[in-house]
């Protein structure tokens, strides 16, 4: 019996065009021919509508692409009807460190190929709105995830770097099988396994129109930095296509990881 678990994770997605390249791309993946398919998939989705938060309708569009669990963020909340729907998604979580009472789940356990696969969504509090610690949560929550799920995987949504490493170094040292970085949408280089065991990356990028600001559009962009006067942003349009992801494979018994890669795509032929 094959004892690998191999699971995707795609970088926050950016509105339509984020939206049509995953589906592009996970068309082809996930096609019968393809013999290079993953057991489980998961995206962050907190900015997949109109570039902020997340409707029901693109929440089941997404689902049927392929997608098993979505991630979020700070901007889940930016949709009104998230809280119509979040309390019966099985798919949507919502980062665990809001206080309690906050509609919705910080984590969810799945079922994945003869093994348990819990997935946490986390935010950092460095340069971000003040919210409950994240190593409280590992402190207290993560052994009795661990209890039941071998592979426990982290979405820490956060915007300092040196704050997602060491968040990440502390996850390897208490069985965290990987913390993925995601919030800056900019692709890092720095994949690696941390203490023989936790894969980790700063940022898994963003899917999207290439030629953007992070997803955004250049004018508003423009326009907002140079005056710093409340401008709205629009998500930028283009033919041009990007994803940006990473591969991971696990041991299904002890959650350790075996391999962290990265995934970047350009789709120049993209129909929107």
């Amino acid at each position: 019996m094959n004892n690998e678990l191999k699971i995707l994770f795609l970088g926050d997605i950016v509105g339509k065009p984020g939206r049509t390249v995953v589906k592009n791309y996970l068309a082809g993946l996930l096609s019968p021919e393809n013999e290079n398919r993953y057991d489980f998939i998961i995206a962050n989705a907190e900015n997949a509508s109109h570039g902020f938060g997340l409707t029901e309708k693109n929440h089941n569009e997404l689902l049927e692409y392929g997608i098993n669990c979505f991630t979020s963020g700070n901007h889940i909340w930016d949709k009104k009807d998230i809280f119509t729907y979040i309390e019966n998604s099985h798919s949507l979580i919502r980062p665990a460190n809001y206080p309690e009472g906050t509609p919705g789940v910080g984590y969810r356990i799945f079922d994945v190929s003869d093994t348990q696969v819990a997935v946490v969504n986390l935010l950092g509090r460095t340069f971000m709105s003040p919210i409950d610690s994240p190593w409280d949560f590992i402190n207290k929550q993560l052994p009795d995830i661990k209890k039941t799920a071998p592979v426990v995987i982290i979405d820490f949504h956060a915007e300092a770097s040196a704050e997602k490493l060491c968040f990440a170094r502390y996850c390897s040292e208490h069985g965290v099988s990987a913390v993925l970085g995601t919030h800056t949408h900019v692709p890092t280089a720095d994949e690696k396994i941390l203490n023989h065991y936790t894969a980790y990356i700063t940022d898994a990028g963003f899917c999207g129109t290439y030629d953007s600001i992070i997803g955004m559009e250049y004018q508003t962009s423009l326009k907002r930095l140079m005056t710093n006067l409340p401008a709205r942003f629009d998500v930028a349009e283009g033919s041009v296509l990007e994803l940006n992801a990473v591969s991971l494979i696990f041991d299904k018994t002890s959650g350790c990881a075996k391999n962290i890669e990265r995934i970047r795509l350009i789709d120049s032929e993209a129909d929107i």
